[in-house]
């Protein structure tokens, strides 16, 4: 967020004086940025299988004594 807010202020405060389309240039890549680091720091992990997690279909899901914390499969060994 820093860089972005930099880029902003570099861009109207030094960088318009010399060239307005490299200003408004500056501005476009301090726009990208966020969305940019967001989608990449939400990246879901290869080990991640909350979509093919068996628990979801289990009828026993609300019975007592059933276990919720732990699939009815063999966990998978960690790499």
């Amino acid at each position: 967020m820093g860089v972005c807010l930099g880029l902003f202020v570099l861009a109207w405060g030094v960088v318009r004086f010399f060239s307005v389309g490299a200003a408004i240039g500056l501005c476009l890549v301090a726009m990208v940025i966020p969305p940019a680091a967001s989608v990449f720091a939400n990246k879901r992990d290869p080990d991640d299988d909350w979509w093919n997690d068996p628990r979801w279909d289990d009828p026993k899901w609300d019975e007592p004594g059933h276990d919720r914390d732990r699939p009815d499969r063999p966990d998978r060994p960690r790499q």
